[in-house]
């Protein structure tokens, strides 16, 4: 071979050699980033060319597929549907062409679309078989009962706000409602016209009710009163009292220290060194103000960190971080341990307190996916509860326990109560809201259902809005505490 074509060949094969290497590179190296890439058409044809697999609830499917309309250059096939999606959104999220998708559809996409992993055997399956790629199903832990219950119970009052109710002993969610919501099959298409416009209709900036906000697991709120059930926990934990009945270091009226300023009780009640649990009957500032000061803010924090605060959740949708500050003064400590200044907590969040005092200090991690199944159905992962941490112990926690039992049977939370041998425990909380207090109070409850037994299937935080209220009627024990109590009831009688 002369040398000009051995030149040539040299680099011809150097080509084919930088060719092979390209080659490899995208698909061994690239093949995951270009997978996920979000203008890889190719993945969203796919993603739609079958029929996704279904959320499921109590047995039954909240979810479902229909073909596409052919008209235009829509070139994919199927769309999502939901049944009552507005009342299982917040659960959901959505799945749409135009859009992407969210909360479970987005997290168990793979799953779903049946392009996991972990479906690797049941494809090779259907290729040999030439049958078309299905995906798997979610089974949620939800109930539907209580998720009606709750979403009926928030409508019914037409402002906004949230209900989270868990199974104290493994943390399952039972119900997860957010009001106002939003329909997602209105956009899970891909219509230039139709879906669009419903999409910007509940955008935020469009609409100042935010119904696509998840006000359970992303909205963070003062929670008022009913932070005093943490409060009282710490007192507890840390041997500033032992008992219930003991008789608390409370004068009044009590000037915060450092300040000129007198912490305020709301109305005449009795609560001049009262009993931890008088004081959490009828609610005084002052008692738990103090305690929260006189512990300080590293203990304070310390407990509310040991229930979930200052720290995201993932059930597996994210949940908001709550917050109880650090480096904070005597008086700032002391509106924070009444659940005032920075603190603010998700209802989510709430819940789980309620659910720790209930499931005698021990808090279980919440979650909602229960199962994880193929499209033939078999299971190819199971969620087992796993404990979070002990914010209390037993005998703490029983103690808090008829604490919280005495503000339903005589105190601020009678409307919560259930007959039948059940006995409820709970805390009401009217949260300020707006600078200086100006706007409409958050009204919260959250509250824990005992069976005769000793058991306990159901723990509750509600928080009301109603910026439409007259102020004097807003109270937790008014708006929220008839909310979890019918959940409660749901939850109850769905067992039996």
């Amino acid at each position: 071979m002369n040398k000009p074509l051995r030149r040539i060949a040299i680099f011809c094969g150097l080509l084919v050699l930088t060719l092979l290497l390209r080659d490899n590179w995208l698909q061994y190296v690239k093949t995951d980033s270009l997978k996920d890439d979000p203008n890889n058409r190719r993945v969203t044809i796919a993603r739609y060319a079958t029929p996704r697999g279904d959320i499921i609830v109590d047995g039954d499917p909240i979810t479902g597929s229909t073909e596409t309309s052919k008209t235009g250059l829509n070139d994919l096939k199927y769309k999502r549907t939901y049944k009552n999606g507005p009342m299982w959104a917040p659960v959901t999220g959505y799945a749409s062409q135009a859009f992407g998708a969210t909360q479970l559809e987005s997290i168990e996409d793979g799953i779903l679309t049946g392009n996991d992993d972990r479906l690797f055997f049941r494809k090779t399956l259907d290729m040999i078989t030439g049958k078309e790629q299905q995906g798997g199903n979610v089974v949620t832990t939800l109930n539907a009962s209580a998720q009606k219950a709750a979403w009926d119970g928030l409508k019914s009052r037409g402002g906004k706000g949230a209900v989270v109710a868990l199974d104290p002993s493994t943390g399952k969610i039972l119900a997860l409602a957010s009001y106002p919501s939003y329909d997602p099959s209105s956009f899970a298409g891909n219509s230039t016209d139709v879906d669009a416009k419903a999409w910007n209709k509940l955008q935020k900036k469009n609409n100042p009710a935010d119904p696509m906000l998840n006000r359970a697991l992303r909205e963070t709120y003062p929670p008022g009163s009913t932070f005093k059930v943490v409060t009282a926990a710490a007192a507890l934990e840390n041997g500033k009292y032992t008992s219930a009945d003991q008789r608390t270091d409370s004068p009044l009226p009590w000037t915060m220290p450092g300040t000129t300023t007198q912490l305020k009780n709301e109305g005449p009640i009795p609560c001049e060194n009262a009993t931890m649990r008088e004081a959490l009957r009828v609610s005084c500032n002052t008692v738990f103000g103090k305690i929260g000061a006189d512990l300080g803010n590293d203990k304070m924090l310390a407990e509310a960190k040991k229930f979930g605060f200052d720290a995201e959740q993932f059930t597996p949708v994210r949940s908001s971080a709550s917050v109880f500050s650090d480096d904070m003064n005597p008086s700032q400590t002391a509106l924070s341990s009444i659940g005032q200044y920075n603190t603010a907590a998700t209802p989510l969040q709430m819940a789980m307190v309620a659910s720790a005092v209930a499931n005698d200090g021990k808090l279980m991690k919440p979650y909602m996916v229960d199962e994880l199944q193929s499209s033939n159905l078999d299971p190819v992962a199971k969620t087992e509860p796993e404990e979070l941490s002990r914010p209390l112990s037993p005998e703490n926690a029983q103690i808090l326990q008829s604490m919280m039992e005495t503000v339903v049977k005589d105190g601020t939370g009678k409307n919560a109560q259930i007959g039948g041998g059940v006995t409820v425990g709970g805390k009401t909380g009217t949260a300020q809201h707006g600078v200086a207090n100006s706007e409409n109070p958050y009204a919260w409850f959250i509250s824990y259902a005992k069976l005769s037994d000793g058991s306990s299937p159901v723990a509750v935080a509600v928080v009301v809005e109603d910026e439409n209220a007259n102020r004097d009627d807003i109270s937790g024990g008014g708006l929220a505490a008839p909310i979890a109590k019918n959940v409660m009831e749901a939850v109850i009688n769905s067992k039996k």
